[in-house]
């Protein structure tokens, strides 16, 4: 999210998620889809029920938050920059 400055970050994967994978990503703000999730997709496509993949993506994230004075923002924080990932991730794109 940090190098391409995306606003928002799913993640997908064909296993389940662990407790410490889920924390990190709701710290973060990132969505996971998990194999529950795509069985269930595979099988809306499977009935011509696009409405249901779309609402299982869009649905809200599990997010965890550093205050409760983030649930009344209207903003979230913007993220540090993290420097040092930002040039190594350069420099393995040029390889």
């Amino acid at each position: 999210m940090r190098y391409y400055k995306a606003k928002k970050a799913i993640v997908i994967a064909s296993a389940k998620f662990t407790k410490s994978c889920e924390t990190l990503a709701g710290i973060n703000h990132v969505k996971l889809i998990d194999r529950d999730d795509l069985v269930s997709m595979i099988e809306a496509f499977r009935h011509d029920d696009i409405q249901l993949v779309k609402d299982r993506i869009e649905a809200e994230l599990r997010m965890i938050l550093e205050s409760w004075s983030e649930v009344n923002g209207t903003v979230l924080y913007e993220i540090k920059k993290d420097y040092k990932a930002e040039k190594y991730v350069k420099k393995v794109m040029r390889k």
